[in-house]
């Protein structure tokens, strides 16, 4: 396995992260597995040296992050992981107003709920989910520093926003010598490149790690997706987020050309997919999500296949522009 420095931190992790919304409760989501067919899943990630995984609190209503504590138990040592987790996601439904958003109120409940699920004293990597645009940011900020002072997180990240909210929530903790998010984990994969316009520049920048989620377009680059919205997998008919985020004409040109290269270099279309988002200057670990073994084996392959110039700029060439997917 290859290591690298999450952003300008001492904090070492793998290049590829286990993305656990996978694994939870089929109640859930169709295509989420149930802990006994979640548990391969993690001893095949730890044994291949996958140090780094991230769940959040709102995956299978707080169930993921249950069987990611039990299967880090079970088959690692906890100091060996470096474990992820995020805020702000209702996990217990919309009736009370004070259970989600980036309050104070809901920061402190919801670390202390995590770590009960995820039977731990600590979390490594503490995220905000999304932007809340009803509480101050200012709040925010000073609620997770204190979290870092009590010893619950050892560092912060966010997840997908516009650039001037993570740099002003930056700046917000710069100027009050508070603790600042070391991660960003956004929406970055070949059908989607809108975030290298701000945001990755800005994180390369700041030196800020960068995780990103849906590294294969929620499976959308394994090429077997139709125009329709559907596929020959659970996945592909019952994702409906997928088809708000993809499936538009230009994004099937893309994939085309990643299975194209995918047969000419003799690997799957995920490898030529990850192998291309790995190159990317300021990338850290892609978040990997895998619902069947084989999923792993080539997400670790991906880390040995490396692309020409030529062959990413065959691959880029058919992208256009879209419109911001992901924030909300």
């Amino acid at each position: 396995m290859k290591f690298v420095k999450l952003g300008n931190t001492g904090l070492w992790v793998s290049r590829l992260c286990l993305g656990c919304m996978t694994y939870g409760s089929s109640t859930w989501r169709k295509w989420v597995l149930d802990e006994e067919a979640s548990l391969p899943f993690f001893r095949k990630a730890f044994e291949a040296g996958i140090n780094f995984v991230d769940t959040a609190d709102m995956y299978s209503a707080g169930v993921s992050e249950e069987i990611t504590g039990r299967a880090i138990a079970k088959f690692a040592k906890r100091r060996e992981i470096v474990l992820a987790t995020k805020v702000f996601n209702p996990v217990h439904g919309m009736k009370d107003p004070n259970g989600r958003g980036l309050s104070r109120k809901h920061i402190m409940d919801a670390v202390d709920d995590s770590l009960r699920r995820l039977g731990t004293d600590y979390i490594d990597l503490y995220q905000i989910h999304r932007w809340d645009y009803h509480t101050p940011i200012e709040e925010t900020m000073e609620a997770l520093h204190d979290v870092v002072k009590a010893g619950k997180a050892r560092y912060i990240g966010a997840s997908s926003m516009h650039a001037w909210q993570f740099a002003k929530a930056q700046a917000v903790a710069a100027a009050a010598g508070t603790t600042r998010f070391v991660s960003m984990q956004n929406h970055w994969n070949l059908v989607y490149r809108e975030e290298e316009r701000e945001m990755v520049p800005m994180c390369r920048d700041m030196g800020v790690g960068v995780i990103p989620w849906s590294p294969l377009a929620r499976g959308f680059l394994a090429g077997n997706r139709t125009p329709q919205g559907g596929g020959a997998t659970t996945r592909s008919t019952s994702d409906d987020f997928a088809s708000k985020l993809y499936y538009q004409p230009e994004d099937f040109e893309v994939a085309d050309r990643v299975a194209e290269l995918a047969r000419a270099r003799g690997v799957a279309p995920t490898q030529v997919a990850l192998a291309w988002l790995l190159q990317q200057a300021g990338l850290t670990a892609p978040i990997i999500g895998a619902s069947k073994l084989e999923h792993i084996d080539a997400a670790l392959a991906s880390l040995d296949l490396s692309l020409t110039e030529e062959e990413a700029t065959a691959l880029e060439a058919p992208y256009k522009p879209h419109p911001v997917l992901g924030h909300e």
